[in-house]
């Protein structure tokens, strides 16, 4: 058997990373795609590696050379890589694909080893490897029958979303016996080039060969294997995620703050959002809109404002809406004058956000990091904090203080002096969240210096649709901040759910209820697993100690590398003076089981 390598294009959509060399000179993580392809294929005993060549062949050519670890290599050149397709590539190799059984391999592609050996090793004789369609992919897709017969290929143009569950993408990988490449692929490969042209692309020549109702192709699905095929900066970004080493892949997730839907198969444990009201009507009456509201200008404050009062039942005087909490976040702390007050661990947002030198600290002196108001007065009494920020619940440990006890926080705050900064992104996750709200008129009027906090991405599970929320009858920050935010800081789709939201105002509340039904099942699930301190939390997460001889940075890079799970270190996060500790979110219970089982399968081996 030999390998034949595609590698003559120009890869213009990598911009400056192709612009001295060809695409499989690439460095995936310090790695060229071409060292990693080579070494995979010297493990398969192959008579040869034929590279067609192209843009950039002569480095290419000096940098490989004529030997790779004892695999031979071989050179066709492509002379007019900038006016033909890989049809023309290939065809110019149809000659040296006649002579053995042939991989046939894209040069832009980075893959598991695993792969090889599960194409090379199916008795199978022609073979394209696929992987059921997921959102990031492009190019050909094909469909398969029962018995994995090839029998379409999708070309772009006869994409249809509607069928996407019937699709399976080509990945670029083939396997062709010496008799297929002569007695069809080839003759049909000339017969194509002479009547359409060269500027086409192979898989053209073998969506032909299938009409003929012929079953000598057969596709081979991937199953939990990795693989990207990288044609711009953005696949690059991604490829480097997926194939991190154990040193950096977590830093490669954690750095990308959200955006895990190109990676569809990894459960995210990270982010903190409500699992069942995205499963409302309100998202199909969204989804009905999208076309209108992609298309439209969203309005501006002063209407966004009203809508905001009226889904949160405050005087529009009273309310700012911004671009998820992040930016009135953002936008409150360059306002807040004075020293800031913060309970560690925390939400690190609010003291990112301010200089180490305005911050005073209070860490509770227990082992759940439980404190309630009085502790706060306490300490705040003898260390004085122009402004107090209160997490309630907070994050990570889920300690909850109940609004009674924060309405006599706001009392004592009113009375020294102190700005009470209360966030309850996360309170209607808590036990009888109805009553534990402070976004009513009446409570922000009586305590006047108090702002509230608001993030409508997590107990309304649309982190995407970037929406928050402040509240305060102090009228002038507020006005101050609607001023600091831009003329339109929400866009169509976050204005269009403040529209329709109170038609779904029940699901909502039904959802909430699901959540706590769930958070309650899942906290007795993980209290079964021998190394996880659990402790109580009125939010959509639990905090876990870590217990020995386990430690989280392993346990977070097992859980992610063999079992595709990201769930978050909090062991660096101040407060917590070097423990172990793992913040683990709650999602749908399927999720969680999922999440469970991992558990206890690493419960049953030794820890690494």
């Amino acid at each position: 058997m030999q390998a034949i390598i595609l590698a003559a294009g120009m890869g213009k959509r990598l911009g400056e990373y192709t612009k001295q060399n060809t695409k499989c000179m690439v460095e995936v993580n310090g790695r060229k795609l071409i060292d990693r392809m080579l070494c995979q294929l010297s493990h398969l005993h192959l008579s040869r590696v034929v590279m067609v060549v192209g843009y950039e062949a002569q480095k290419l050519m000096d940098y490989v050379g004529n030997d790779y670890r004892g695999l031979k290599i071989e050179y066709v050149m492509n002379p007019v890589f900038d006016k033909t397709n890989n049809i023309y590539s290939l065809a110019l190799a149809k000659d040296k694909l006649q002579v053995d059984d042939t991989l046939l391999i894209e040069s832009d592609l980075i893959f598991d080893d695993e792969m090889l050996h599960k194409l090379v090793n199916h008795p199978f004789p022609n073979l394209a490897l696929v992987a059921k369609y997921e959102t990031w992919m492009d190019g050909t897709m094909v469909c398969i029958d029962a018995d994995h017969h090839i029998v379409n290929f999708v070309t772009k143009a006869a994409f249809n979303y509607q069928n996407v569950d019937q699709y399976y993408k080509t990945v670029n990988i083939y396997k062709f016996s010496k008799a297929f490449s002569q007695q069809k692929y080839v003759p049909f490969l000339e017969a194509y080039c002479k009547a359409v042209g060269n500027n086409e692309y192979y898989e053209n020549v073998l969506r032909i060969i299938t009409f003929l109702n012929s079953q000598e192709l057969k596709a081979l699905p991937i199953e939990n294997e990795k693989w990207y095929e990288i044609d711009d900066k953005q696949d690059l970004d991604i490829a480097e995620a997926l194939f991190a080493d154990e040193d950096h892949i977590l830093k490669k997730y954690y750095g990308r703050f959200g955006g895990f839907w190109r990676f569809p198969k990894m459960l995210d444990f990270c982010y903190l959002v409500n699992p069942y009201f995205n499963e409302s009507r309100i998202i199909d009456e969204m989804e009905a809109n999208f076309r209108t509201l992609i298309a439209e200008y969203p309005s501006g404050m002063k209407v966004n404002t009203l809508l905001a009062s009226k889904c949160w039942g405050v005087k529009e005087d009273y309310i700012v809406p911004g671009n998820g909490a992040a930016e009135l976040i953002k936008a409150l702390m360059e306002m807040l004058e004075g020293t800031i007050g913060v309970t560690r661990p925390t939400f690190e947002e609010y003291p990112n956000r301010t200089e180490a030198d305005r911050l005073v600290t209070f860490v509770p002196e227990n082992p759940d990091y439980r404190y309630s108001a009085a502790d706060l007065m306490e300490y705040f009494g003898t260390h004085h904090a122009d402004n107090l920020i209160l997490i309630n619940p907070d994050n990570p440990s889920g300690n909850f203080i109940p609004t009674a006890d924060v309405l006599k926080l706001a009392e004592w705050c009113e009375s020294v002096g102190t700005r009470l900064v209360v966030d309850e992104s996360f309170v209607d996750f808590s036990e009888g969240y109805l009553h534990n709200s402070l976004l009513y008129d009446h409570i922000l009027e009586a305590y006047p210096h108090m702002l509230v906090m608001k993030s409508i991405s997590k107990s309304y599970g649309v982190p995407g649709i970037r929406l928050g929320i402040l509240c305060s009858a102090d009228t002038h920050i507020i006005s101050g901040i609607k001023k600091k935010v831009s003329i339109w800081n929400i866009n169509s789709f976050a204005e269009f759910f403040m529209q329709i939201f109170t038609k779904y105002e029940k699901e909502y509340l039904k959802a909430c209820d699901k959540f706590i039904a769930e958070r309650n099942d899942f906290e007795a699930q993980l209290r079964q697993i021998g190394f996880l301190r659990v402790m109580p939390s009125q939010a959509n997460y639990f905090l876990c100690e870590i217990l020995p001889p386990y430690n989280a940075h392993a346990l977070v890079l097992k859980m992610l590398k063999q079992y595709n799970i990201l769930t978050r270190d909090c062991s660096t996060k101040g407060g917590f003076d070097g423990k172990q500790y793992m913040r683990i979110a709650v999602r749908n219970h399927a999720d969680n089981a999922r999440l469970i089982a991992a558990f206890k399968e690493i419960e049953n081996q030794q820890p690494s």
